[in-house]
């Protein structure tokens, strides 16, 4: 499965966030809170590593934009 198939942004759903499969499921919310990635997938049983590994992935693709300031 790709990270796009694992990474989804509906509009009806957790106000067009991305979440994993559409279910809800915001991996990042999670880890930046403390949970241990070793704790999520206890958590929810529908989740997979490779899910926390694509929520990862699409946060640095997210990241790694070139920003031009303006002066």
């Amino acid at each position: 499965m790709t990270d796009g198939a694992r990474i989804t942004i509906e509009p009806g759903k957790m106000a067009g966030r991305p979440c994993i499969r559409g279910l809800r499921i915001r991996v990042l919310d999670m880890l930046a809170e403390g949970a241990g990635r070793q704790d999520i997938p206890q958590s929810y049983e529908d989740l997979e590593d490779a899910d926390i590994d694509a929520a990862l992935r699409y946060a640095r693709r997210a990241l790694d934009r070139r920003v031009i300031a303006a002066e």
